[in-house]
């Protein structure tokens, strides 16, 4: 969806595309936080996969998709040969980081499932996801607006990846809670 609705059809951007377009104002290695939500979507779903039993087709299937998902932000093979590291690198480690936690979730899953870390790990991956991209845009939506000499607002896709993200988050707390609540239960 919409990241930055823009006066004409061709300045309306979604996320990874403002990213992209903002490298030509000057923004710098910020530009690499809107590529963050594909990344967010793949850790979520590989750290979610890493519950699941390794037997099921479903759990590997799952891992690869979290794989896909994060491979949406992979740089271009133009940007890697002609531009800085600090364009591209940290978009490349992050996309490794996912698919070492989606190969990690081959370790019996017995003992992630039954541990609260995991899912504190996925409220904290969620809330980076929809905080950071999140403040970035709103750190060069000025940008935009000098540019673009009009008043630039904020897209639906801001909202819908912050809210998706904070709904992410909020699921894993409960989650958390219900394994508590279960525990006090059995205890009791």
């Amino acid at each position: 969806m919409v990241w930055l609705p823009g006066p004409s059809a061709g300045l309306q951007l979604i996320g990874i595309e403002v990213g992209e377009w903002i490298k030509f104002l000057g923004i710098g290695a910020g530009r690499n936080w809107f590529y963050l939500p594909p990344i967010v979507i793949g850790l979520t779903l590989a750290l979610l996969a890493a519950t699941w039993p390794n037997g099921r087709i479903q759990t590997w299937m799952a891992r690869g998709l979290a794989i896909a998902a994060a491979m949406l932000a992979i740089p271009a093979l133009a940007a890697i040969q002609l531009e800085p590291p600090s364009e591209w690198l940290a978009r490349l480690l992050a996309i490794a980081l996912v698919g070492v936690v989606a190969l990690a979730g081959a370790i019996p899953a017995q003992r992630w499932r039954d541990s609260d870390w995991i899912w504190l790990l996925v409220v904290a991956v969620a809330l980076a996801g929809a905080i950071v991209p999140t403040v970035q845009y709103l750190i060069v939506r000025p940008a935009a607006e000098a540019l673009l000499l009009r008043p630039v607002g904020v897209g639906v896709g801001v909202w819908l990846n912050a809210i998706g993200s904070l709904l992410v988050a909020a699921a894993a707390l409960t989650e958390i809670s219900r394994k508590r609540q279960t525990k006090k239960t059995a205890v009791g």
